[in-house]
């Protein structure tokens, strides 16, 4: 069976994921595809791992069900950009097509019927990169670093990545975290360049080359795994 495969197992809400390296059977909560993933070792028997999930059927129903409610890109609904609030406003437009921010207003001018969720994620991706790699290229000049590319994506489990080659990428849904939030995971990364570890020389730079190091990693601790929740 593939990696990552929607198992039905009763009416659980669980993917197994079979895995070379796990040494036992484990449970894990995805919070982005709002299910729980099975880890199966080698050698480990689906009969038995549909056991392991029946046994542990509550656990996997309260973590399923304490997930905070999803919030769709649709008119009306209030989303965060760059630290500020905007509420989607839908306006069905003949001449135009196109998204812009006025005030506290996220406007959508649309020509049709489109789906308006895929056009603001579609905006949001593209404003994350400009935004991103501006503020990733600041950092990298004050370390003297170059920076091959940023890219963005719809990243599961972290926020960010820096390769040796220079090469950074981060989730565009940092577009919709506070600036010291987002400005704290670009440093994060840009520190990267030079120290391709987490070692100590590495979190003082990491906080050096932060605006609010404080509260941009406390906010992402707390509060990052809402970001997924959007869209």
């Amino acid at each position: 069976m593939p990696e990552d495969t929607i198992t039905p197992i009763d009416h659980l809400p669980v993917a197994l994921t079979h895995s070379t390296r796990a040494k036992r059977l484990a449970l894990r909560l995805d919070t982005k595809a709002r299910i729980i993933r099975l880890v199966v070792p080698k050698g480990v028997s689906e009969r038995k791992a549909h056991k392991f999930a029946l046994k542990h059927e509550d656990w996997i129903i309260d973590k399923i069900d304490e997930l905070p409610p999803l919030i769709p890109f649709e008119n009306g609904r209030i989303i965060p950009i760059l630290g500020q609030n905007y509420r989607i406003l839908v306006r069905r437009d003949s001449r135009a097509t196109e998204i812009t921010r006025q005030d506290n207003t996220l406007l959508v001018r649309t020509n049709k019927a489109a789906d308006i969720s895929k056009r603001v994620t579609s905006y949001l991706k593209k404003l994350a990169k400009e935004e991103l790699a501006i503020l990733a290229h600041e950092k990298a000049e004050r370390i003297m670093k170059p920076i091959r590319d940023v890219t963005v994506r719809d990243t599961k489990s972290r926020w960010g990545s820096c390769g040796s080659d220079g090469k950074i990428c981060f989730s565009w849904r940092l577009i919709m975290a506070p600036e010291a939030a987002m400005d704290y995971v670009v440093a994060h990364e840009v520190a990267h360049l030079i120290h391709m570890n987490h070692g100590k020389r590495f979190w003082t730079l990491c906080e050096k080359l932060s605006d609010d190091y404080d509260e941009g990693l406390y906010w992402m601790k707390a509060h990052g795994q809402e970001l997924q929740r959007y869209g």
